[in-house]
């Protein structure tokens, strides 16, 4: 099934519609992990991970977090933070997304994308139709600069991701793109709550995700790589977090580089919609390609009202 199907899945990508129409078998990665790996919950206001696989009820599990703190698995790259929108601003926003049109995506998601041209396996870049952002999202990306980890960041790319659960929408484990985007990874929920789902990337392919490039700006990251033995921590676990609606998710670092992230189907129990925020590698900032990057910079700093 290489070919697009009209439901917008191609390749291993598939959706309830298109397992149904082509009677295509998908094997449940939320199985396998819970049969496969350790399970591991993060608690935000512990900032640590702890035994278990649910996420509900974080509150009562925080204070059963105050009794073993040192049970707990620290793992940095990774920042949370709540109530990031408010109950307003999120209602706002979701109109003006839904002011816009949606175009199908892969498993069973629909998205709206704002960014420059990519060809991630000939490291391509041309600005195309890149023209901005929509200006109803613009106070989102000005409130970035209100959190520490943010204030240097300049979106590059915006895309709205809508998750419907009578589709089986999900994300299979993947690492971005480390040719084109940056360190930081950056979602802002802003509809419906979900989870996301960690696990360590055993680098078989040290070209895929184009990872190869990490190296040549190493010494920029705002968190360094673990260590093996650090890593082998993490090796055989499964790691869960919680992305409450309104709330923002930034992953850097090792989070970012040395493990893969995943939304598994049976976590999407309600409509879901996110807005994923992408930034240049430094070689497209400061580096040899600058010029390159350049115009693509320039054009994000536009913002453009709904005709």
């Amino acid at each position: 099934m290489n070919t697009i199907r009209p439901c917008g899945c191609k390749g291993v990508r598939t959706c309830l519609t298109c397992e149904e129409d082509f009677q295509i078998a998908k094997p449940s990665l939320c199985k396998q992990f819970q049969q496969e790996l350790e399970p591991w919950t993060y608690c935000i206001k512990c900032q640590r991970f702890y035994a278990g696989w649910d996420t509900d009820d974080t509150d009562r599990e925080h204070e059963n977090h105050q009794h073993a703190p040192d049970k707990g698995l620290h793992l940095p790259g990774l920042l949370v933070q709540e109530q990031f929108l408010s109950h307003d601003e999120g209602k706002t926003l979701m109109a003006h997304l839904d002011d816009m049109p949606w175009t199908i995506s892969q498993s069973g998601r629909r998205k709206q994308n704002y960014g420059p041209k990519t060809n991630f396996k000939k490291r391509k870049l041309q600005v195309g139709t890149f023209a901005g952002f929509p200006q109803g999202t613009e106070y989102v990306q000005q409130r970035f600069e209100d959190v520490p980890l943010l204030r240097d960041f300049q979106t590059i790319e915006q895309c709205s991701l809508e998750y419907d659960p009578t589709k089986g929408a999900s994300i299979d484990p993947h690492v971005d793109d480390c040719w084109i985007w940056g360190e930081r990874v950056v979602t802002v929920n802003c509809l419906g709550d979900a989870v996301l789902t960690l696990n360590v990337y055993d680098k078989q392919q040290p070209g895929k995700y184009n990872l190869d490039l990490v190296p040549e700006y190493e010494n920029e990251l705002l968190a360094p790589m673990l260590s093996d033995d650090q890593l082998a921590n993490f090796k055989g676990k499964v790691l869960r977090i919680p992305m409450p609606n309104l709330s923002l998710i930034v992953l850097y670092g090792p989070v970012r580089y040395q493990f893969e992230h995943s939304v598994l189907r049976e976590d999407v129990t309600e409509r879901r919609v996110c807005i994923a925020y992408r930034e240049f590698t430094p070689m497209y900032i400061h580096g040899k390609d600058r010029e390159k990057g350049d115009g693509v910079r320039e054009m994000a700093k536009k913002f453009w009202c709904i005709q």
